[in-house]
């Protein structure tokens, strides 16, 4: 027991020393995990001797991730995105795949069935870190953060069918026995599949309702279903994430998905942290001293082979050439589910170990070399590429109609939308500018003229009518873009009165110190709305409600003022916050009709309570 809580206690400690500065690094959990068990592992300090067991114990955490994939996976979703998904994604996986089996057979002279799993193994990419780096670069809404996304989804749909698959390929004896042996393979996993899927439609609805009582019933349950699909599958010889992905997949149209998913999400997040770890424990190292020549060759090989399949395939599938060259710098690396792969072809013993040892140094070395790729690629390449920096879409910006507008509305979402339905209601002349192509797309549909263009070009609002116009309307939701478009249109159109949205308190301290005419919070205006009803419903009347509510809004600005002036001072500003909550206390006080109405309210409730209670 006592070397348990140790090991446990190292496991806990590795990563919550190295995991977050590999993250801060910009390297990703994922590579921070496979440090963090190379540290403690044989390789170096020889904290945890025996890897391949707490391999095998993690692999369950793979498992749990094909779960919650398949949670996630809505076929709703999945229509909706068909066409880069299976259209792009598996263009990707094609080229890539086909000249990766050329490499392997003539480089490392793998056998046909161990060419087929290590080329797809290697043509995967890494999930976390691709995201992770898009989502720091904001350009996941981006033309190639799009496409990205679609192609790593497709490969977690891939991934499934090659771990099913890989029992058989495995099994020379059953492959040489002839058909009969492999159809009756195949005849009792489909119909332990179908099994699966029959029992999932039918049981597990009614399983979740009766155990919607109990928190902790509803979490053993969701524990059940996928331990439980796991099982089935693998009694099957099916591998034990596909049984799991299913069960998810069936689950995810379900009103307890959201639930299921909460509670499942620990426990996953722990077995595959522990599963990196254990994949960086196995890690030789010493491979990279012993065969310097061989190792970073096959990096290197890996890293160029890839880049130049994602441009193939980028190219093939129309995307720009600043887009190709973008998904070539972001996906050049081996992924996560390479490691998966990879465990379960040397459980099924299609590959030997000093194969996967070589290849998962190589698919390591592959992830931590990206965002160095990356980075580079963004600071000297990518500005030759893209010198507008508008890596956003296929198309070319729109040429304005100028046809004298009063109003200028930049971007045209839900609030936008609104603003601009009132101006066409009373037929006030007005442009939209929006640089989400795929929004002006839809909007165009219904009759809008909205125009796609970056506001923060002074010569496109120039083309829009600014120059003559009377009013920009800001309607942007994000804040960086938003206050770039003032600075262009304070610069350039000085005489352009501006109104803007303020997404949050911190963006309307920004607009203020701007000297911007007229912003408007969010969610300011619902929100006083609703405590004027909150207020009602308690016994105040309407009137004086509204009052309460007119006295709060002068005061919540003077309050963003201060806030502003002291915003540079942690301490100076929590001492502003506590002085305006006993500083509007002290408002009301003063403010005899709410004092009389509250009074009044107090006794009214006080009566109706002793008049219950003598009920």
């Amino acid at each position: 027991m006592t070397s348990l809580l140790f090991l446990a206690l190292i496991f806990l400690l590795a990563a919550v020393l190295i995991v977050p500065i590999l993250k801060r690094l910009g390297l990703g959990e994922v590579l921070g995990y496979l440090v963090a068990g190379l540290v403690i592992g044989p390789s170096a300090l020889g904290l945890v001797r025996d890897a391949e067991a707490v391999l095998h114990f993690a692999e369950i955490g793979i498992v749990f991730l094909l779960f919650i994939i398949g949670l996630e996976l809505k076929p709703a979703r999945l229509r909706l995105m068909r066409k880069a998904v299976f259209g792009f994604g598996s263009l990707q996986m094609l080229v890539t795949w086909l000249l990766l089996v050329l490499g392997c057979r003539w480089w490392l002279g793998l056998s046909i069935p161990a060419t087929i799993v290590v080329s797809f193994c290697l043509a995967l990419c890494s999930t976390p870190l691709v995201l992770h780096i898009l989502g720091e670069r904001r350009e996941l809404n981006t033309r190639h953060g799009r496409l990205a996304f679609a192609m790593l989804l497709f490969q977690d749909i891939a991934t499934i069918p090659l771990l099913a698959a890989i029992p058989f390929l495995a099994d020379d004896a059953l492959l040489a026995a002839g058909w009969e042996p492999l159809l009756d393979r195949i005849l009792i996993a489909t119909c332990a599949l179908i099994g699966l899927i029959a029992g999932a439609r039918y049981l597990l609805r009614p399983l979740f309702r009766l155990a919607t009582g109990s928190r902790e019933v509803f979490a053993g349950a969701s524990l059940l279903v996928v331990i439980g699909a796991a099982l089935l599958m693998h009694l099957a010889g099916l591998s034990m994430a596909l049984g799991a992905f299913v069960a998810g997949i069936m689950l995810s149209d379900t009103e307890y998905r959201h639930t299921i998913e909460a509670d499942i999400e620990p426990f996953r997040g722990l077995l595959l942290g522990l599963f990196f770890m254990a994949i960086g424990m196995t890690a030789k190292v010493e491979l990279l001293f012993q065969s310097p020549a061989l190792v970073l060759g096959l990096t290197a090989a890996l890293l160029i082979t890839k880049m130049v399949c994602m441009l193939i395939a980028g190219r093939l599938f129309r995307a720009s050439w600043a887009d190709s060259f973008n998904l070539a710098m972001l996906l050049p690396q081996g992924g996560e589910f390479g490691f998966v792969v990879l465990t379960a072809a040397g459980a099924s013993a299609l590959i030997d170990q000093a194969t996967i040892e070589l290849l998962v140094l190589v698919i390591s070395l592959s992830m931590a070399a990206t965002p160095v790729v990356f980075l580079t690629y963004v600071r000297w390449l990518q500005p030759l590429l893209s010198p507008t920096n508008s890596a956003s879409s296929d198309r070319e910006f729109d040429t304005p109609d100028n046809s004298s507008p009063r109003v200028i509305i930049v971007g045209f979402g839900r609030f936008g939308q609104i603003v601009g339905r009132v101006l066409q209601g009373l037929k006030i002349p007005y442009t939209v500018l929006d640089n989400d192509a795929d929004r002006v797309v839809v909007v165009r549909r219904y009759g809008n003229d909205v125009y796609y263009g970056d506001a923060t070009r002074p010569e496109l609002l120039e083309a829009a009518g600014a120059g003559h116009a009377q009013l920009l309307v800001l309607a942007v939701s994000d804040i960086e873009s938003s206050m770039r478009i003032i600075e262009q249109a304070q610069k350039h159109f000085p005489h352009l009165r501006i109104f803007a949205r303020a997404r949050n308190r911190h963006q309307a301290q920004l607009l203020k110190n701007a000297g911007i005419h007229y912003f408007q919070r969010e969610l300011l205006p619902a929100s006083l709305e609703t405590s004027r009803e909150v207020l009602v419903e308690l016994g105040i009347t309407r009137d004086k409600a509204q009052h309460a509510v007119d006295i709060f809004r002068p005061h919540d600005e003077q309050l963003m003022s201060r806030q502003l002036e002291a915003s540079n001072n942690q301490k100076q500003l929590i001492q502003t916050v506590q002085e305006a909550y006993a500083e509007l206390e002290r408002v009301y006080a003063a403010d005899e009709d709410i004092v009389a109405e509250l009074e009044r309210v107090m006794r009214s409730g006080h009566h109706q309570a002793s008049d219950n209670q003598l009920g």
